[in-house]
């Protein structure tokens, strides 16, 4: 009897345990998130991350001294620490990131093609995650230094060791040589789930060239035969006009604005202003881009003093169409790629056209960008500060100032194009926390977390200060 009432016991149990889940079962939700949705996702949360100028995860606008702060100026005396700067940053690659483009590519691989859909559609779009996988990880190499990276994003690791940033950077190259050779430019991939070229594979294709003329120049200084060979693969690829630019297209409403026009607008905050370190510079050259750029004061533009607390309503402010919702989040531009290609010029890399050609291409294309005319371009070209057999300085300068110009409102890739040319002279203000930083410091929490392996990669790379050059940076 005594059986019989246990087992009946038992039973009563497991069914009330199964009621009791059944109730905590959300089903308005899906059971398994699409590929597709999860590319979405991590290509927004990218975008998202390095348009920004949220002081809480990049200042990047700062380091380079396209903006500066009026009330709270830490993050212009680059502060790093007074907010979990390095964390956030490091926090949403690893976790919103690349561990959703992982889950991107796992899920396609599982469930494969949509209805109706060519098999090379599938292999195009595997090709693009691992595209945009690259560039996620050559940004934390370009920030960090070392970092986790072939046990990172494995659950079953959770103290995953920190790998030679030089070597990671060399098989992030060979990774992305593969995914261009396994796009099919002739099929779509991800259609409206992309909303950077809209499933456009022949476009993509050349968004991956020019980031792989991009991560050749980086290694010019390091490794120039791989340099070399990487930059002369793809200069006959990349992108060739402002119509090509890998731009992420955001929305009217939040969740899916411009992070730019949610910190700038929507907060109703007047934290920041030009910085004279910029505009100064675009005054000397009656920068045809001034006024697309920034707002005027009176009759002219000025900027706030570098470091310093400024009164917001003195000084230029960012020009309302960099404010806008819908304002794009660019990735890589015409401009960019045209310095990139003068650049290789200048190494006597074997990249067609010569460095002044590709100067004057790149310039033309920002101003053309921004909305300036082809007009403006040949006038401001022909000023002697401005041609490039009379600009001051070596090749680095020249190049290194323009394209810093043409940079403005992608702080990132204007840190690391400084960081490439030594040009401009960027002078850290007064109060400043330390000399401008060329790398940001690991998270405090992998100091807390994974000690041990954050102090072998502290100790590879020559220490974990924002002054420590990394390995590219040999000049």
């Amino acid at each position: 009897m005594k059986n019989i009432f246990a087992i009946f016991l038992t039973l009563l149990l497991f069914s009330s345990c199964a009621k009791i889940e059944e109730l905590n079962v959300n089903i308005k939700d899906p059971t398994t998130v699409p590929g597709e949705s999860l590319f979405t996702g991590a290509q927004l949360s990218l975008s998202d991350q390095m348009v920004t100028p949220n002081v809480n995860s990049n200042i990047f606008r700062m380091f380079v001294q396209q903006w500066t702060e009026t009330t709270y100026i830490d993050e212009a005396n680059y502060d790093i620490t007074t907010r979990p700067i390095p964390g956030n940053f490091w926090n949403t690659f690893y976790r919103d990131v690349l561990m959703n483009f992982k889950e991107s590519a796992k899920v396609l691989k599982a469930t494969g093609n949509l209805p109706g859909d060519d098999p090379a559609v599938l292999e195009n779009k595997l090709a693009i995650v691992e595209v945009m996988t690259v560039y996620a990880y050559s940004v934390l190499v370009e920030t960090f230094g070392d970092v986790p990276y072939t046990q990172a994003l494995d659950q079953a690791v959770l103290l995953p060791k920190y790998d030679d940033g030089l070597t990671i950077y060399k098989d992030l190259v060979a990774r992305l040589n593969a995914a261009i050779a396994k796009m099919n430019t002739s099929e779509g991939s991800f259609g409206s789930y992309d909303n950077m070229y809209y499933g456009n594979t022949g476009l993509w294709f050349k968004y991956a060239n020019s980031l792989k003329l991009r991560m050749g120049m980086v290694l010019a200084d390091v490794d120039n035969a791989l340099a070399k060979t990487t930059v002369e693969a793809a200069a006959a690829n990349v992108i060739a006009s402002n119509s090509e630019n890998a731009a992420v297209t955001y929305m009217s409403s939040q969740p899916n604005n411009n992070p730019v026009n949610e910190n700038l607008v929507l907060s109703g905050r007047n934290d920041f202003v030009a910085a004279n370190t910029l505009v100064d510079m675009m005054n000397e050259r009656n920068d045809p881009r001034r006024p697309l750029y920034f707002t005027p004061v009176g009759e002219g533009f000025i900027g706030g003093i570098y470091g310093a607390s400024n009164d917001y309503t003195q000084f230029s402010h960012v020009n309302p169409t960099l404010t806008e919702a819908t304002f794009e989040g660019m990735f890589f531009d015409l401009a960019e790629v045209e310095f990139l290609l003068a650049e290789g010029a200048e190494r006597q890399f074997n990249v067609g056209g010569t460095a002044a050609e590709h100067y004057n291409k790149a310039i033309s294309a920002s101003i053309e960008y921004w909305g300036g005319t082809a007009a403006d371009a040949t006038t401001y070209l022909a000023q002697p500060s401005v041609a490039y057999a009379t600009a001051a300085g070596t090749w680095k300068q020249k190049i290194g100032e323009q394209k810093w110009l043409a940079l403005y409102n992608s702080g990132f890739t204007a840190w690391t194009a400084f960081r490439m040319l030594d040009y401009p002279m960027l002078i850290a203000p007064p109060d400043a926390d330390s000399e401008l930083p060329l790398r940001l410091t690991y998270p405090t929490t992998e100091q807390t977390l994974n000690g041990a392996n954050r102090a072998a990669a502290a100790s590879a790379i020559g220490g974990d200060a924002v002054t420590t050059k990394l390995f590219w940076d040999k000049n």
